[in-house]
């Protein structure tokens, strides 16, 4: 086979994936001065980068992740200027329908502060809604440090700015063989579908795929797909709602809620109460984008190899429960898709050698938008950390 690629220039980083995770790593390379040649199986990026809620729920998180969210979210605003996609900086509502999520929604307050985490009342919860909402409202709680993106954008526009960039080269519709063995200290060769091409340090940030292209690393982490489903819908009434909105089920799922002693009870709570949410793992929450219409979502179900099949019972079941939060009409729906990411029962996220000088990272919990360029620094940090402790040997 001829080698396209031979007159291809060595990079610092070669990156396999054009995922935010990805991107995000780009974005980190580039700042710090570093040439970047990203390959992509695609012409552009249409997974789960794309089929989410544009949330970057920073509050919600604890412990390492809530650096690595807040990190992010300054990686956000910044590069949504820098490459001219729509970014808020919205904050979160959480919203209470039992006694039980309101003991949520105080004990994480009473943690954070109420500048953090503020708790409103039914009135001021409906005001965030435009005025509708269920009457099963009892109180909410504002989430400060959150931010929304339009993931249908943002991504796009993130890899046109990457593209801009003087030290920085796409190449699309080409796929990752693997790289040879004789790395040396200085440089990777990496075999793709058009070619072999090299670099000082290789980033595989294939999300779920990684059991595609390195089962060895995939497999012993339990690292499996997680399927979802969502839908774009148009309200009949007028909404404008700024802020990402979450519900009693969002407080079994992110830790910020379920590490509070309320949330146990709220578990068999939800069980008892919405045993069709908990069926189908249930995240109910909405975005709103810029023209108005509202992602909802999402279900939850984890398997190796996913069918591509969309229940519509699981449809029904969010839209029924979304349309209840709201109180604001029927939908139009205009969308339905499946989501698909990287998940593992070990670990939040990944960064582990799979060669010298070749790493993979994944973001193995959902929340690739919520942390990918907190990761991205994280990687460059913990890569130089290895670097200089091996040079020293």
């Amino acid at each position: 086979m001829t080698d396209s690629n031979a007159l291809l220039p060595h990079t610092d980083v070669l990156i396999v994936g054009a995922g935010i995770t990805g991107l995000a790593h780009a974005a980190e390379a580039v700042a710090r001065g570093l040439s970047v040649r990203i390959i992509d199986r695609d012409t552009r990026a249409v997974g789960a980068s794309v089929r989410n809620f544009g949330h970057c729920c920073v509050t919600a998180q604890s412990g390492e992740l809530l650096e690595l969210a807040t990190v992010a979210r300054e990686g956000w605003l910044r590069h949504s200027q820098m490459a001219g996609f729509f970014s808020v900086e919205s904050g979160g509502l959480a919203i209470a329908r039992s006694s039980q999520e309101v003991a949520v929604l105080e004990e994480l307050s009473q943690a954070r502060g109420g500048s953090e985490v503020q708790l409103i009342n039914a009135a001021q919860v409906r005001q965030e809604l435009s005025g509708h909402g269920d009457p099963a409202i009892q109180a909410g709680a504002l989430l400060r440090d959150d931010i929304r993106v339009d993931p249908r954008e943002a991504v796009g526009k993130l890899a046109a700015w990457l593209a801009r960039q003087p030290r920085v080269s796409f190449l699309w519709r080409t796929s990752y063989l693997g790289t040879d063995p004789e790395a040396t200290e200085d440089s990777v060769s990496v075999r793709t579908s058009r070619g072999t091409l090299t670099a000082s340090r290789v980033l595989v940030c294939v999300g779920h795929d990684l059991d595609y292209v390195h089962p060895e690393m995939a497999e012993p982490l339990a690292v499996d797909r997680c399927a979802l489903q969502m839908a774009l819908v148009r309200p009949a009434a007028s909404l404008s709602i700024r802020r990402a909105v979450l519900t009693g089920t969002s407080m079994l799922r992110y830790p910020a809620f379920a590490e509070t002693a309320a949330a146990v009870q709220l578990r068999k709570e939800l069980a008892a109460g919405s045993p069709e949410l908990m069926a189908i793992d249930a995240n109910l929450m909405l975005t709103q984008r810029p023209d108005g219409t509202l992602i909802i979502g999402d279900s939850h179900h984890t398997e190796t190899t996913v069918d591509p099949f969309l229940m519509e019972q699981t449809s029904d079941t969010l839209l029924a429960a979304a349309t209840k939060l709201l109180g604001a009409g029927n939908f139009q729906i205009l969308q339905r898709w499946q989501g698909i990411y990287a998940t593992s029962p070990h670990q939040d996220f990944l960064i582990e050698a799979l060669a010298p000088n070749v790493t993979a990272v994944s973001v193995t919990s959902g929340i690739g938008m919520t942390i990918s360029f907190g990761l991205a620094r994280k990687t460059f940090e913990q890569l130089e950390t290895t670097s200089a402790t091996t040079a020293t040997r």
